[in-house]
């Protein structure tokens, strides 16, 4: 066995266990994307407020129910109810599991050295507060939705099943004991006789926002007789709700339509690739395989090396050891470093790439193709109107396999939080003009043709995209990152630019921020 072989051992062997270890942790921790749907909801809830003076009854009516629904409080709380369903679910989980930790004992049999013995006890303690972490963000979610639910409930006069669903959060052990004295004002201000707590207005203020502060601070002002503030929130209200209904048709029915054609679009070339063969457009280039010059170690090589091992372990050195400012909370300085790491990652990996291959130059005029002729755009723009049913239909069976849990992208958590347009742009130039660059040089560009010297060009689709869903590190994302991958893919076998992958990486990326920051402008 050569040097280079055993290294290459070693380092896939060091990238496979620190992958490992971030998809384990991932599973404790909740998705995002459930999160993002109730927001989308709480945005219908808050356009159903709505009432514009100059338009017709019935011509507002035929587009009211369009966008929003013919039901939308009805609807919300069959959407939260799921929710309530799934965090209670993911909490179990995640009680059981600390339960069997706590109960665990260390096998000194097989700790025969003190130093094995505290190594493992440091590792269990580690994992204990990983969990308790885990359960008290699960146990404030849960509290943030049983409020909201207890809300819509009560709106649709089931007042006592809202009760029932506020005791909930005042028998919850939270650490953030606000919630639990919210739930006890929400109880007050719709039972019956009505209790006012002293400190009603601001607990409401504080922990509920969008349609929910509204009706909740509609029912206190009602009971309190405070027309004059009750007036003002209704005026408020409507310039809100107007706002939230033309950001709704932004981020709803565009993308409704984009799927419509993606649906057609993909019909039609299944069924001309049935038709014709290889002559349709999905047959061009399908079994056209790159010449490469290099095997599996030079493979391994950039991407255990370059990507893995640079990603997960050099680049956060590096950044460490920098005299860079904490960040504090501060979201713009989180978006910088986001920024920051992923460059520092991609030069590193395309500078692996390249003295992996320099070698083996000139390289055959196939790879790492960029031509600003021909039908890129058409592939780029197609293959986004396509991914996007694929996508969608995917991650509703995701959803039902995951219940809630699996992790998420941190970006995007953070994208919703930062609502300033300095920080949006600079989430913006990380996931919709780094991330494509850099991900469809390394996937498509390098990891998919070289795939082709050992199978054929379908399998070397398949190979890379689940390759460029694991490299995310989120097991909830794994299956929607797959059949985008897949997409990515085939639209650059077939259109053999890679300009036409990155658009259609950009547009993805870039739809999906753009979709972040006006949801969370319109609930913030």
């Amino acid at each position: 066995m050569t040097f280079k072989r055993l290294v290459v051992i070693l380092l896939t062997a060091v990238a496979v266990l620190l992958a490992a270890s971030a998809l384990i942790r991932s599973w404790q921790e909740p998705q995002f994307k459930s999160r993002l749907q109730l927001y989308q909801t709480d945005m219908i809830l808050q356009a159903s407020t709505w009432e514009p003076e100059t338009t017709s009854d019935q011509n507002y009516q035929g587009a009211r129910d369009a966008i929003l629904g013919a039901k939308p409080i009805e609807n919300a709380t069959t959407e939260y109810e799921a929710a309530q369903k799934s965090a209670k679910a993911a909490l179990e989980k995640t009680k059981t599991r600390l339960t069997k930790l706590q109960q665990q004992p260390v096998n000194t049999q097989l700790a025969t050295q003190e130093s094995t013995l505290l190594s493992t006890n440091s590792a269990a303690q580690n994992q204990k507060q990983l969990l308790l972490k885990s359960l008290q963000e699960q146990q404030k979610n849960l509290a943030e939705v049983d409020l909201r639910l207890g809300i819509l409930q009560a709106k649709q006069e089931k007042i006592d099943l809202a009760i029932k669903t506020w005791d909930e959060v005042t028998q919850q052990n939270l650490v953030n004991p606000d919630l639990q004295q919210t739930a006890r004002v929400l109880t007050g201000i719709w039972a019956s006789p009505a209790r006012l707590l002293p400190n009603a207005l601001e607990l409401t203020t504080a922990n509920l926002n969008g349609w929910y502060r509204y009706t909740a601070l509609s029912q206190l002002y009602r009971l309190q007789q405070r027309d004059d503030a009750l007036t003002a929130l209704n005026s408020s209200q409507q310039d809100v709700a107007e706002q939230a209904a033309i950001k709704l048709a932004v981020v709803g029915v565009l993308p409704n339509l984009t799927v419509l054609v993606g649906f057609g679009l993909l019909i039609f070339a299944i069924a001309q690739r049935l038709l014709k063969g290889k002559q349709s457009i999905l047959g061009q280039n399908s079994q056209l395989k790159w010449s490469t010059p290099w095997d599996v170690e030079t493979i391994l090589l950039v991407f255990v090396g370059g990507f893995f091992l640079m990603a997960q372990l050099v680049v956060p050195l590096l950044i460490g050891l920098l005299p860079l400012p904490a960040a504090n909370g501060n979201i713009r300085i989180q978006a910088l470093y986001i920024l920051l790491s992923y460059v520092l990652m991609a030069i590193a990996a395309i500078s692996v790439l390249y003295i992996s291959v320099k070698p083996f130059f000139p390289l055959p005029e196939d790879w790492f193709r960029f031509r600003l002729g021909g039908k890129w755009i058409l592939w780029g723009l197609g293959g986004y109107c396509v991914a996007l049913p694929i996508v969608l239909l995917v991650s509703l069976i995701n959803q039902q396999i995951w219940q809630g849990q699996g992790g998420s992208n941190p970006l995007l958590e953070l994208a919703l939080a930062g609502q300033d347009s300095v920080t949006l742009s600079i989430f913006f130039t990380t996931a919709a003009i780094a991330a494509p660059l850099f991900e469809e040089f390394l996937f498509r560009g390098f990891l998919l043709p070289s795939c082709t010297r050992y199978m054929p060009v379908w399998g070397a689709i398949i190979l890379s995209a689940f390759i460029f869903a694991i490299a995310h590190l989120s097991l909830s994302e794994i299956l929607p990152l797959f059949s985008l991958g897949i997409v990515l893919g085939v639209v650059y076998t077939r259109s053999r630019n890679l300009l036409a992958p990155m658009l259609l990486h950009s547009i993805w990326n870039g739809g999906t921020l753009l979709s972040l920051f006006v949801l969370g402008s319109s609930n913030n």
